[in-house]
């Protein structure tokens, strides 16, 4: 099953146009680990930065950041001496008077803003992970002043006439394929970035860059914010009626976290959330927790964001209109396997029929199991996961508190290793000498067949107030190879329930499938093995992109590995067979309401992103916008949109997911089609599949066109026959 709330790694300075700082998207170029070394004419903003660990170097272990010694007022200094160098950097690609060549305009790029580069790397990984209201400050203000400055290179004139003539005859250049591809993407960028404009509206689109940075920025903060807001507190023994042990420890946890000892509390992270919906037998406090989870950002206080959302959508037309497309979701998948909004949105028809009938299966389960009870009232969407496991339970006989008792945490990692080693020999090995930015975090180091070493992974699985919720991948540091090797900084971040000290992390199956899947996007990077750093690891296509992650989910439920690794958290005993085979069994008995639920999203913000009426964008009324969408679709009334407009990250938190939430699922088809080879040669670990696999997708990164590498690695196009048959859906999907 899918994973939409799982997304990757983080914006960067020149090769992407920024519009927010800690955008979920992907690593460019590598912090350089080198002392840095002001020149005079950077004198003003280098005296600012003396001292500063941030310009300092790292004496650490593998260069890491040395996190402890950096404090929230050494940011907005180090931001402003780093977008100086940079400036001087681009400058003297830009006015050089030399005839422009591959290495003094493109290599040139590449090596641009490593400085700042790692300045926003560092802070990325506080306002995701540890944020606090002086870090929400600097990003307020610093966002704009980013986009600015990265607009102001996109747009420079000087700079894209040199790239414009390399790669008008490039085919005439000595490059190699890795070059071509380097410059063909270059050349891409800076066109959709707007380098083709000329007078106001080249201006216009850089006011409309750094509006959108600030408005992404504030969106993405009122979530948060209006999450964190609230606790649901379970004061009685009645308020915690059905909820098993686990989920107990975890809501006394959350409220010893948040200074209130001896109590419970469920909050708004997602584990905390559906384990309260799926066993708590109070149906007016799950109304009342689903009702805080879907109106994060919509409630009409100080952190609603349905104006926002307007203002956003206005913003992104024109800027799409500015650069030749009628909307932004042409321009969006313009350069995407997709290619157009229509091929999206078809693949969405596809799948859909298949999920309302799987669906409204489900829904028989439950109303027969709501009949047998004697319970009278209409199935609402805060009873769905709540009677779906007793549906579980009664025609499949799975307890997911059974099931999880085999799923502890330490477990599933052990698992995620031992899966990577054998599929591609790397080997991961604890290390306790690497700074981190919380206690919580852990380092692995990865090192290569030959003993070498490759890349470190960070680990970071647990919620907690000031980390946004979500799972996610980020980088400190991108594999690349144009100034000697540079090793790879990958980090993880999920948001599970944490347990009492001395107490197991227990995971549900979807849960462990979440590590899996921001394990392949840590792959994804950890392998890359490329010499450019704009084309390094996750930088493929934007529906590409999942992929490697999605793949990665096979392995968490295949037999063999639950077999070896799921093993009980007090005897140590592995998963029975006949659970095993219970569990593999029911493993589609929500897979109707997963699919709804997504593609229920995916529906409204690709509608959002098609509207071409500027005055119907001013006034659009986002809840009938949704229920218009849903309606004309023919959306179940007890299933609702898996992520509300208001707090729809993916579409209105940045510009990477926005029109493209369908990505989840158009790599869903790329995932289920490639792991069936796995499943045809009869073994999920086969040698020379893992090697095209590792070949073709984990280690290279961009080095060629999205379905070009899929098609090397699978020896044909992808079908969604697959897809439709592991989620239990029906449809005619080929193979």
């Amino acid at each position: 099953m899918m994973h939409p709330d799982a997304c990757a790694p983080q914006l960067a300075p020149l090769i992407l146009l920024i519009t927010l700082l800690g955008a979920t998207w992907p690593p460019s170029t590598a912090a350089d680990t080198r002392p840095l070394a002001p020149t005079p004419a950077e004198l003003e903003t280098a005296e600012s930065v003396v001292g500063n660990p941030l310009f300092a170097e790292w004496t650490t272990p593998f260069a890491t950041p040395p996190f402890a010694q950096i404090e929230p007022e050494h940011f907005e200094p180090a931001f402003a001496h780093a977008m100086a160098l940079h400036r001087q950097e681009i400058a003297a690609i830009a006015d050089n008077p030399e005839p422009p060549t591959f290495a003094n305009t493109i290599a040139a790029l590449e090596r641009a803003g490593r400085d700042l580069d790692r300045v926003e790397r560092v802070f990325s990984v506080f306002t995701s992970s540890a944020t606090s209201d002086a870090y929400r400050a600097i990003q307020r203000d610093m966002s704009p002043k980013l986009a600015t400055h990265t607009s102001a290179i996109m747009l420079d004139e000087a700079l894209f006439a040199r790239v414009d003539d390399l790669y008008g005859r490039h085919q005439a250049l000595d490059l190699d394929p890795e070059q071509q591809r380097v410059l063909e993407r270059t050349h891409t960028r800076f066109v959709r970035a707007g380098a083709e404009l000329t007078g106001a509206d080249r201006e216009r689109l850089a006011t409309i860059s750094e509006e959108l940075a600030t408005l992404q920025t504030e969106f993405r903060q009122n979530v948060q914010k209006d999450a964190e807001s609230f606790a649901l507190v379970l004061e009685t023994d009645a308020d915690r009626a059905g909820l098993p042990d686990a989920a107990l420890s975890a809501a006394a946890q959350a409220a010893a976290e948040r200074g209130l000892d001896g109590q419970h509390i469920v909050t708004l992270a997602r584990s905390s959330f559906e384990s309260f919906m799926t066993f708590s037998t109070r149906r007016d406090l799950r109304e009342t927790l689903f009702r805080a989870w879907t109106d994060r950002g919509g409630q009409g206080n100080e952190y609603d964001n349905e104006e926002l959302i307007r203002r956003i959508l206005l913003l992104r037309l024109e800027y799409a209109r500015l650069l030749g497309y009628e909307t932004w979701a042409a321009y969006r998948t313009a350069d995407t396997m997709a290619g157009t909004p229509d091929a999206a949105k078809d693949l969405l028809d596809e799948v859909w029929e298949g999920a309302v009938a799987k669906a409204a299966a489900e829904q028989a389960e439950i109303r027969q199991i709501m009949a047998d009870e004697g319970v009278t009232h209409d199935l609402r969407p805060w009873d769905w996961w709540h009677y779906a496991e007793k549906a579980r339970a009664r025609f499949h006989a799975v307890d997911e508190d059974r099931v999880k008792a085999y799923l502890e945490l330490d477990g599933i990692l052990a698992a995620k290793f031992a899966v990577a080693e054998r599929l591609f020999g790397v080997r991961f090995t604890e290390r306790e000498d690497v700074p981190v930015y919380h206690p919580d975090v852990r380092v692995w180091e990865m090192t290569g067949p030959d003993g070498a070493h490759r890349g470190l992974f960070y680990g970071d699985y647990f919620a907690r107030p000031g980390k946004r919720s979500g799972a996610w991948m980020g980088a400190l540091r991108v594999q690349h190879r144009l100034d000697g090797a540079v090793t790879p900084l990958v980090l993880n971040n999920c948001n599970y329930n944490k347990p009492a000290p001395g107490e197991p992390a227990l995971l549900t199956m979807r849960e462990a499938e979440v590590v899996f899947h921001e394990f392949g996007h840590g792959l994804h990077g950890l392998l890359s093995q490329v010499t450019y750093p704009s084309i390094a690891g996750p930088f493929v296509d934007r529906d590409f992109v999942e992929f490697p992650a999605q793949i990665m989910e096979h392995w968490m439920r295949h037999p063999a590995v639950i077999s070896e690794f799921a093993r009980h958290h007090e005897t140590g005993e592995p998963m029975p067979p006949e659970l095993l085979e219970r569990m593999q069994a029911a493993a589609n008995a929500k897979s109707g309401f997963d699919n709804v639920e997504f593609i229920a999203s995916a529906f409204v913000d690709l509608a959002y992103h098609r509207l071409t009426d500027p005055e119907a964008i001013a006034g659009l009324d986002v809840d009938a916008f949704e229920d218009g969408v849903l309606t004309q679709a023919g959306c179940p009334a007890a299933i609702t949109m898996r992520h509300r407009s208001p707090h729809f990250r993916h579409s209105f938190a940045s510009d990477f997911y926005a029109g493209g939430y369908y990505t989840y699922l158009w790599a869903g088809v790329l995932d289920n089609d490639g792991f069936a080879a796995f499943e045809e040669a009869g073994d999920p670990f086969d040698p020379e599949l893992a090697r095209t696999l590792y070949e073709s997708v984990f280690s290279a990164g961009n080095r060629q066109p999205a379905m070009d590498a899929y098609v090397q690695f699978r020896g044909r196009e992808p079908g969604t026959g697959a897809l439709l048959r592991n989620r239990g859906l029906t449809g005619s999907g080929e193979d």
